[in-house]
Order: C-alpha cells, then structure tokens, then sequence
C-alpha cells in the first residue's frame, strides 16, 4: 500500500487528490502529510506491527494518518465515528490499540477521552477541522460553529495533529511483506453478529484496488469522486480510497451525508462518480434540489451495501443519465466481490459478476464442503487476493469461516444465499442467518420485500420472522411510504399476500415512520428485530 501511494504520489504530483469543501490538497502536500505523520509517530516510539486507530468522519487528516500509519508499517484500526463509548473501548481494548487519531468535534472528542480513561489506550492525536477548511469558511467555522468544537484538554497523553506533524517528514518507508503484514484491522459482524476484527494484508487491498479499478473501460476519463461514503467502513476504503489514489483522481471529500450538500458538490466540482447504498441514492431523487441541480457529469454510481431495488435503479439513471451498477463485497474481502459491468449489458437485481481475479462458487447451505445441489441456491463461497488473511485472535472464527477445497484452495463463506445464471451472473437471495422457518419450509425475506418494493407506496421495506407457537415463526413486514401516499398497513397486506406462497404470507404489513439504518444509511434488519422484540409484552 505504501507503493501504492508513493507511485502516485510522484506520477500525479500536482494534480488535486482532496477537495474539501473548497480546499485542495494536492498529492505532493498530502505525500508530505503523510511522510511526516509517519516521522511523527516514530519519535512517539509507534512502529511496525503496533495498532495505531482512526476515529474520524471524513476529513484529509484521515488520509494523512491512513497512509502514514501504513508508511511506519504499523496497521490501521477503523472506528466508526458513531460508536458510543464501550463500542469503542471494546475495540480498542480487544484489537490493543496503542494511539488513536481523533478531532475536535464535540461528537467524537469527549468519547475518545472516555475511552483514554477507561482503556490500555496510550495516546489521543487531535485534530482540528476548522484548520483543514478554505480561510473563509474556516473564520466562520470558528465564530458560529464553536458549540460544536471541544477544547483539547492539557494533558500530556494528547497530541495535536499539528504538533505531531511539526517534523521534516524525511524518514524511509518501513519495510512490508504484502503477504503477511497486516495493513488494517476492519470490524466487522461478519456472519455471526459478534464484532471480529477481519486482518487485511497490503495485498488484499492494494489488490481489491487495483481490481476495482480495472473495472472501468474508460481508465484516463476525468476522475473526480464524491466521497461522502464513509471512509472508516470498507466499501468506501477500497472504492473511494484506494482506488482513486491509484488512479490519480480526486476525492471530493464531504464529512458526512447531506442530501443538498452533495448535490452542491457534485455540480460546484464536476463530480463523475458518487459510489453509495441504495437509501442514499432514494435522498437524492427526492430531494427539492434536485430538478435544479445539473447532474450531467456523473458517469458512473456504484451501489453496494444493501440490495438495489429495479425501480430505484431505474429512477435514479433517468433523472441523472449516469449509470447505476450494483456491486457486492464484504469487509472480509477488502470490499468488493462481484459487479456489474460499467458499460456492457448487466442484469439488474443481481450483483454482477465476480472481478477479475475472483472466483465465486456455490456450496450446499447445510454442509459447506459439499457443493450446492444442482439448481438449488446455496452459500456463496469467495476465493482471490482480496480475502483476509483472518480474524484478530479469532481462529475459532477463522474455523467457521474459511472451508478448504481438495485442491488446498481456502473459501471464505458469505454467509449469503444465492444462485448464479448461465453467464456468471449472481442473484442473492437472502443471508443464511435471516431465513424464517415457517412449519418446515425456508423463506427468504428478500424476496417479500422485492415483492413490496414494486408497490408505487412503498419507500423501504424490511421484513422478518416473529415467534409463532405452530408454525415456528412467521413473516411480518414493516415499511415506510413515499410522499403523499395514501394506503394503510392492511391494505398493503391484502395486495401483497395473494401474490406470495401460502408460507410466505405475511401476519401483518406495520407502516412506520422511519426503519432503522446502519452506520452507512443500510436498512437493518438485525436492528428492527431488537426494536420490535423489546416492543413485545
């Protein structure tokens, strides 16, 4: 990965790599950037193989701190900026991260100290945002927005980033084995639901870059991204990322998602790329802006992290003119598995075919060292250069997560459910673990919600399986409507039930407000069956 940047670094020197909100950074002042982040935490004593954690939105001193950590040879250990602050001690604690890189922001700062407390952590690095923006909205940053700033406490365990960056920067890059030095400890539920931390190697994701990027059939087409996806999760890691810096594009960095923030940034700069998950893409073709907002530089949209439903795909390309693909990975292969092509004819509602260097194949649900009986969907098992070496100081996980092949080939099990057409397409079905027993029978939610999803009422749906005292348990759907509709719970339970197998039938359509969603704007099933359990009496 060092290689990686350095390449780029020299080859795209003064192109910009970082628009943020305004300001641009080129590749040779983040290259300094992060040959001085490296120098930095080699005074503090860091080197190879400690962990050293990023707690931050999206913001260049991630990019900074990422590179440069991977520059002294130590491993990078992402945190969600949204983690409450046992999520965070937790991790911290269980991956032994030694010095965590924060902000200034009243969201992620006070956490981090709690963690400092309560944690082996050794050492906060502070930033400031204010810093990183243009002078005028950095003033305006300051005066109106100081609510939202906590000031860094006096104490010798933090360290201002300006502080540790305040060196020449000119130190070697450590020395990497690609193969087995770990670059970055991504968490993960994985398909148990209990956090692991998934080991990625400098060749797992120099690789899963480079295969992304080989993608595309135009390569030297302007390359501008909107990075709104956060960097911490690995879709954005390897797609917005990686990806980019190898390709010596830019990344129009937003902190977080806003819908008319992203419209704006997408038309100020030109952006040709804006990768996402289905709900983001919805807030966009919703919002007032967008009949105002010239979109016509958009290319390409990679849609990943949640199925894609064929009406939003097809909303989306009308309004826009650029092309919605949808792609399909996991943290434990470094981002991505399977895409659809960018220009070729794709099929919609599966997620493509496996990239280059990917081999997909399909084993029996029951019994993952026999192969999927012919015609019947099974397991999705993976193998290429982008699977983790492992999980943290988890090889009883490893154990349940990795088959081997007579031919001493390792898979790595998805844990999704899925078939594959004659033309290497791929269709999920559903998640091994979210099948509902109904008497006997398997029913994929996946399919129920395909079937809501084409009523014109239903803005997002998820369905899961309930208790029942005879059957096992049944199927309840929960939903919420587009704008101005006009239908009721029940009425949408008697359009949906007739077209469904008798064991399929939903109890009950609950219409609500909202449904719970990830850290990424994914709809969470898992989180919507805590909610309606706590609920029941």
């Amino acid at each position: 990965m060092t290689e990686l940047f350095d390449a780029s670094a020299t080859r795209f020197a003064d192109r910009a790599l970082i628009d943020f909100l305004g300001r641009h950074y080129s590749y040779r002042e983040t290259a300094d950037g992060v040959r001085r982040v490296a120098k930095g935490l080699a005074a503090m004593g860091y080197g190879p193989g400690d962990r050293i954690g990023l707690f931050l939105p999206n913001v260049p001193h991630y990019v900074a701190a990422y590179y440069g950590i991977l520059r002294l040879g130590a491993t990078v250990v992402n945190f969600s900026p949204l983690y409450t602050v046992e999520e965070l001690r937790h991790q911290v604690e269980d991956s032994g991260t030694r010095a965590l890189f924060t902000i200034s922001a009243s969201a992620l700062l006070p956490t981090a100290l709690a963690v400092l407390e309560k944690s082996g952590l050794e050492r906060l690095i502070v930033g400031s945002v204010a810093g990183a923006l243009p002078p005028a909205k950095s003033m305006f940053y300051r005066l109106f927005r100081g609510r939202e700033v906590t000031a860094r406490p006096q104490d010798g365990r933090i360290t201002a980033f300006s502080q540790l960056i305040a060196n020449d920067g000119v130190r070697d890059a450590a020395p990497i084995d690609p193969d087995h030095d770990v670059a970055l400890i991504q968490y993960t539920g994985g398909t148990t639901g209990v956090p692991k931390g998934a080991m990625l190697t400098h060749r797992n994701l120099s690789a899963n870059a480079r295969q992304v990027a080989g993608l595309d059939p135009n390569p030297n087409a302007p390359d501008r991204i909107l990075g709104v996806l956060p960097l911490f999760h690995v879709f954005a890691n390897t797609c917005v990322l990686n990806r980019t810096v190898l390709n010596g594009g830019e990344i129009v960095m937003l902190p977080r998602f806003d819908g008319a923030q992203a419209l704006a940034a997408i038309q100020r700069t030109k952006a040709t790329a804006l990768p996402g998950v289905p709900t983001m893409y919805r807030a966009l073709l919703d919002h007032p802006k967008l009949a105002q907002t010239d979109l016509s530089s958009l290319r390409i949209c990679i849609s990943g992290g949640a199925p894609l439903p064929a009406e939003l795909k097809t909303r989306f390309e009308a309004a826009t003119g650029a092309t919605l693909i949808e792609g399909y990975g996991l943290s434990e292969s470094s981002g991505v598995l399977a895409a659809n092509p960018y220009e070729a004819q794709g099929k919609p509602g599966t997620i493509g075919q496996p990239i280059p260097g990917t081999r997909i194949r399909l084993v029996d649900k029951e019994d993952a060292a026999r192969p999927a009986p012919a015609g019947d969907p099974g397991e999705i098992v993976a193998a290429g250069p982008q699977i983790m070496a492992g999980y943290w100081n988890r090889d009883d996980a490893d154990a349940e997560t990795f088959v081997t092949d007579d031919g001493g080939t390792r898979w790595l099990r998805t844990g999704d459910v899925g078939t594959i057409d004659e033309d290497g397409f791929i269709r999920i079905v559903d998640r091994l673990k979210d099948m509902i027993a109904v008497g006997g029978f398997k029913v994929f939610p996946s399919q129920i919600e395909a079937v809501l999803y084409t009523h014109p009422a239903v803005k997002e749906a998820l369905v899961i399986g309930l208790p029942d005292a005879y059957r096992g348990e049944h199927p309840r759907a929960y939903v919420t409507l587009t704008d101005e509709a006009a239908v009721d719970g029940a009425a949408l339970a008697g359009w949906l039930n007739p077209q469904l197998g008798k064991h399929e039938r939903v109890d009950a359509v609950i219409v609500r407000d909202s449904l719970p969603k990830t850290m990424i704007g994914k709809l969470s099933r898992k989180d919507l069956v805590v909610e309606v359990t706590a609920e029941q009496p």
